[in-house]
């Protein structure tokens, strides 16, 4: 092999060098699109982030986080502590003085709320009618998620509020209507036309339902529904076998009343002043879950 001279030597090493210097800027190119293409990736994900929480937000469709007390709208016939009292007349505000307060937290989309109306129905009404109880009624919102969006849960609660502040004497009869006419969970549940049409075949004038089918119940009374179901989850006398609130919650004097899936345990209670039955388990717990204003 013969040996280079120098100005070969010399275009050797430049040709070395451009090639070195061809190699590092492919290097540099590639690293700039790997940089900028994390960039672009992070930039995507803060957006997505940034769009469920905005979701999220959207999905409390103008409800906040405060306390029952705090909430500036209340049904007229509402106890300062939450839910709506019936006595004798069966009319949204009443009471039966001296007789035993029995509370019953609802869902309107829980089917397992709907085993209770099933089992109970008839004997709340013979207890709050013969005034041996003053039954509080609780419509929550806990089962929002079960709707498809359509956030069944609270517009079902507010229109129930909103018939007690409206036509207190149409309540009890409105709120044994939306468990007669109970969709099943994972459905949209009723619009607010079908709500309202419910309502006035539970005899709640038309002005008033009126109110359900275009939205004012809803705007109106969400957040009170909202906010009760807040106070609910929170307390820890309400909390069910899994340490959570979940509906149906019975309470017979401030006890917590399990026994209500068995046929005349829950008027017994009453009549006989024992709330303590305990059943073998607690068919709430089924129904466990913290409020989603989905």
């Amino acid at each position: 092999m013969s040996q280079q001279n120098k100005t070969e030597r010399r275009e050797a090493a430049r040709a070395q060098a451009l090639a070195l210097q061809q190699q590092q800027a492919k290097k540099e190119r590639r690293s700039r699109f790997i940089v900028f293409g994390a960039l672009a990736a992070a930039i995507v994900a803060l957006v997505a982030v940034a769009a469920v929480i905005l979701i999220g937000e959207a999905g409390k469709k103008n409800v906040e986080d405060i306390p029952l007390a705090e909430v500036a709208t209340v049904p007229s016939t509402a106890l300062e502590t939450g839910g709506i009292p019936i006595g004798s007349d069966l009319v949204a505000g009443g009471e039966n003085d001296g007789a035993p307060v029995v509370d019953i937290y609802v869902d309107y989309m829980c089917p397992v709320c709907g085993q209770f109306e099933d089992i109970n129905a008839a004997d709340v009404e013979a207890m709050a009618s013969g005034g041996e109880a003053t039954v509080v009624l609780h419509p929550v919102s806990i089962l929002d998620r079960a709707s498809n969006g359509a956030e069944y849960s609270t517009r079902s609660a507010a229109a129930a509020y909103w018939v007690a502040d409206r036509a207190p004497e149409q309540f009890f009869a409105f709120h044994n209507a939306l468990f007669a006419n109970q969709p099943d969970e994972n459905t949209e549940g009723m619009d607010d036309d079908e709500l309202a049409a419910v309502a006035e075949g539970a005899g709640v004038p038309a002005d008033v339902a009126a109110g359900i089918a275009d939205g004012t119940a809803r705007s109106t009374f969400g957040q009170y529904a909202y906010s009760l179901t807040l106070d609910a989850s929170a307390n820890p006398d309400l909390a069910n076998a899994n340490g959570g609130f979940g509906t149906p919650t019975v309470m017979v004097d401030g006890t917590r009343f399990e026994s209500w899936n068995q046929p005349g345990a829950l008027l017994a209670a009453v009549q006989g002043g024992d709330a303590a039955a305990e059943p073998s388990e607690d068919p709430s717990a089924e129904a466990s879950e913290e409020p989603a204003a989905e």
